[in-house]
């Protein structure tokens, strides 16, 4: 017998170390099809039958989302299907890196050349740690979306609209382990539309005396003639709840309930859920998507009102972090109530402006874990999935502003009866039924404590059609 040429052997070789790439290729673009062409049929079976079904149901659910955009909502919501989606992506991880390994086995390394045999191995390192840690990856983001419902959603129950609208009360509560619900330093409904996502933002001031309770309500059994006590104000509502709490029954948060029937007997509105907004935990949302831009009218102090003003957020149109946008939002030193509530509504409406789907993405394990800190609510994790789709339509929206303050209302003597129609007509007005108004009102000239207006002449972010332009 002839001996082998050496220009045959490195053709031979050269052949092996393709059939070997090949191998792996054909794993990575359709898994079990290199077992079934040159190895444990059974188990290429197997792997490629799963595989053709994964693609198939990925195939179907991409059509079902294109057709119902909302469907979406439902899957990225629903905590069984993500945690079976957290298993499937686990088990193909695994199943995946086995068929990968089981590939280069198949090409038969240890026939190959050194530099063709460390070449192998390699490309298999590379596929294996990208494919597996890509799904690991996405069995992760999977876990943290669920464990986000788990931990956010409420036991309220399931509520419909109210004339079309669904109001939720957002409060913003003392942080601190064990203190949430203890006397809410802000209260605003989002009265949003249930078919349009135009929201109308109310607020009321903390200080307001001698208000109602709805009709019928356990707070309105104990004071009939309004919360007119000494010292009661709106925000000591959730206080005297939680002194006699056995009135309240089985609810774990009486605070709330009451200043829930305190909030419904002011407007008028009924009050689908609630939020309470953990103030400390908000910078570490802020943080997490990067940062919010807003415009500073005014230097906002940073500290004061019994503590040393440590600095100064001078004036400008600048991105602010969470530390920063959390003191422009809370300042009152050299300011009032009145223009903090302004400057509150200026950075939810920045929020909801700036913050796009690709930055939820990109940072979603960021604002996942700043939102576990940042929200108590009582909505169930069913209604995440209708609210979801109704925030979007609210991204370039304009947003109407109300708040229940002077000069239009004296928060010591309300009118109640002009409270509720000053409502009525706000949401009537965002709706486009009202009819416009006859003059236009004109825009504060003047700035004080960081929002247009005065607490005279009126802050302009307290009442806007267009929230946006009066920021």
């Amino acid at each position: 017998m002839s001996p082998v040429s050496p220009r045959v052997s490195e053709r031979a070789a050269r052949v092996r170390f393709r059939r070997a790439l090949s191998l792996m290729a054909m794993t990575l673009v359709a898994p079990g099809s290199a077992q079934l062409v040159a190895g444990n049929r059974r188990v290429g079976l197997v792997a490629l039958r799963i595989w053709v079904c994964l693609l198939g149901l990925l195939a179907v659910t991409l059509v079902a989302v294109a057709l119902h955009r909302d469907l979406v909502f439902w899957l990225g919501f629903n905590t069984a299907l993500l945690f079976l989606l957290r298993l499937a992506l686990i088990g193909a991880a695994v199943g995946w890196a086995f068929l990968l390994i089981d590939a280069w086995r198949l090409g038969q390394p240890l026939s190959l050349g050194l530099g063709h045999r460390r070449a192998v191995i390699s490309v298999n390192g590379v596929l294996c740690l990208t494919v597996a840690g890509t799904l690991l990856f996405g069995a992760h983001l999977a876990g943290v979306q669920r464990d986000l419902i788990v931990t956010l959603s409420g036991d309220g129950e399931v509520t419909g609209a109210h004339d079309g609208r669904f109001n939720v009360l957002l409060m913003g509560g003392d942080s601190g382990a064990g203190r949430w619900g203890l006397r809410p330093d802000s209260m605003t409904i989002a009265s949003i539309d249930a078919d349009t996502g135009r929201t109308v933002l109310i607020s009321l001031p903390r200080n307001m005396e001698n208000f109602p309770f709805r009709e019928g309500t356990v707070m309105d059994e104990q004071f009939p003639d309004g919360f007119s006590c000494d010292g009661c104000y709106l925000n000591g509502v959730s206080t005297w709840a939680g002194d006699n709490t056995r009135l309240f029954g089985k609810s774990d948060n009486p605070g709330v309930d009451a200043t829930v029937m305190a909030v419904e007997g002011i407007t008028g509105l009924r009050i689908n859920y609630w939020a309470m907004v953990n103030l400390e935990g908000f910078k570490s949302l802020v943080d997490a998507v990067g940062g919010v831009e807003l415009t500073v009218r005014d230097r906002i102090p940073v500290g004061g009102l019994g503590s040393d003003v440590t600095g100064y957020i001078e004036p400008g149109t600048k991105k602010l972090d969470g530390f920063e946008a959390l003191w422009y939002a809370r300042a009152r030193e050299g300011s009032d109530d009145y223009s903090r509530m302004a400057r509150q509504k200026c950075v939810m409406n920045a929020m909801l402006q700036q913050v796009s789907p690709q930055q939820a993405i990109s940072n979603f394990a960021d604002i996942a874990q700043a939102s576990t800190e940042l929200v108590s609510t009582n909505m169930p994790a069913s209604e995440f999935d209708r609210f979801m789709p109704l925030a979007l339509e609210a991204r370039g929206q304009k947003i109407s502003t109300l708040s229940l303050v002077p000069p239009m209302i004296n928060p010591a003597e309300p009118d109640i009866d002009l409270i509720q129609d000053k409502v009525d007509a706000a949401i009537d007005q965002a709706e486009g039924t009202a009819p416009p108004p006859s003059t236009r009102k004109k825009a504060p000239a003047t700035v004080t404590g960081g929002s247009i207006g005065s607490r005279d002449e009126g802050y302009a972010a307290n009442e806007a059609d267009d929230l946006g332009t009066a920021c």
